[in-house]
């Protein structure tokens, strides 16, 4: 990148830029619980994804509509991940119909961008849960598991901190539920028209993964797509051989395609997503997409989100949110849907440094206010006599 480039990066330190990112999110939260609420026993996974994409497009062409040149859309199209599915999971019409039955764990993962700036959010739910019928036992264990790793990483992902710190909180939460982060899972920085930015953090590294793994601190006016994925098995995730649907353009790679159906395709991609991934449902004729894609992904000018697995019999929850580090402390953007009372687990977070972060309050405006009503939750809540609050 020249020196001219990086002066003209956009951040979140200009309020229109802060606007694009909150008209993005406000349509990714209203697909997200739109998705959430039509994930019902008898519904197919393919007409889930359709209705979330369908919508986003519906949505976002109602914005900006003077700006003929601006590129807005799908950040990442709609996946829906059920059980031992890990991620990535976005059928197309000629796959096999999975239809969802009660008792399914399914990950709802989607992303909506405005002029490149992206907002992503994921979800995890259980069909046929209800108040009146919670869940209990290994899947119970995994969404507040899940659920208290996100709520960790609001609290962490702040100016100043180390990337390090999510992922070691992320291992000890994940740990007390007898659960694990699946193993080498990136969480991205987001930056205009990129959705896998440098700064990353990283879930349960290898030792190798670790030594390779870039440390790095959170700054000011920097925004991150979190990304927690758990699991009840060993939180290793593989290529389950399913095809591959979710692509994504690498502008730095370059090669002269061959054949026609392929260069027709890849302007397609530059011409209507850019560099945000896409689903092989956006075309029209699948099967000529498909002829047109071997030799883009031959030559790697198109990255594959692979769908990958845990062992059959597991469960893998996801939960993902975008913030942004604004001067005056971390906004969330994107929604959780994340309701308590549907899960009964029998463990609980026991490291008094992790509870206490998590029973600190994570909203920027109420905080003083809060904080003489937190420390009386945490009271009621970890059985202890705050006499220190009191004394000062």
């Amino acid at each position: 990148m020249s020196g001219d480039d990086e002066t003209q990066e956009q951040t979140i330190a200009d309020d229109l830029v802060v606007t694009k990112f909150k008209m993005g999110a406000d349509i990714a939260n209203r697909a997200l619980k739109m998705v959430v609420e039509a994930a019902v026993a008898g519904t197919s996974v393919l007409s889930l994804c359709e209705k979330g994409d369908t919508y986003i497009m519906e949505e976002i062409g109602k914005i900006f509509k003077k700006e003929k040149e601006m590129k807005k859309g799908i950040a990442f199209p709609t996946c829906v991940s059920v059980n031992n599915c890990v991620c990535h999971f976005s059928p197309v019409k000629s796959d096999p119909n999975v239809i969802l039955k009660d008792g399914d764990l399914v990950k709802i993962d989607l992303g909506v961008h405005v002029d490149g700036f992206i907002s992503n959010v994921a979800h995890s739910l259980i069909v046929g849960v209800t108040k009146d019928n919670p869940q209990t036992g290994r899947k119970a264990d995994l969404m507040m598991a899940a659920h208290l790793c996100a709520e960790a990483a609001l609290r962490l992902v702040k100016p100043g901190n180390q990337n390090t710190q999510v992922t070691e909180a992320w291992n000890k939460i994940a740990k007390s539920f007898k659960c694990a982060p699946i193993e080498g899972m990136l969480s991205h920085q987001l930056k205009q028209h990129v959705i896998d930015g440098e700064k990353t953090i990283i879930q349960n590294p290898t030792d190798q993964q670790k030594k390779d793994h870039e440390k790095a601190e959170f700054e000011v006016h920097e925004v991150y797509a979190v990304d927690v994925l758990i699991s009840t098995g060993e939180g290793k995730a593989k290529d389950g051989g399913q095809r591959t649907t979710v692509y994504k353009r690498d502008p730095n790679k370059v090669y002269g395609l061959k054949m026609k159906s392929s260069r027709m395709l890849f302007s397609d991609i530059e011409r209507r997503f850019d560099t945000m991934p896409f689903t092989l449902r956006a075309f029209e004729e699948e099967s000529k997409a498909r002829l047109g894609l071997v030799e883009c992904a031959k030559h790697e000018l198109l990255q594959p989100f692979t769908v990958l697995y845990e062992k059959e019999g597991e469960f893998v929850a996801q939960f993902k949110f975008t913030v942004l580090l604004m001067a005056n402390g971390p906004l969330r953007i994107t929604n959780s849907l994340f309701d308590p009372d549907l899960y009964k687990s029998e463990y609980k977070v026991e490291d008094p440094e992790l509870k206490n972060l998590l029973q600190s309050s994570a909203s920027r405006k109420t905080q003083k206010k809060k904080k003489k009503k937190a420390s009386k939750n945490a009271e009621s809540a970890t059985g202890q006599a705050m006499e220190t609050e009191a004394a000062e």
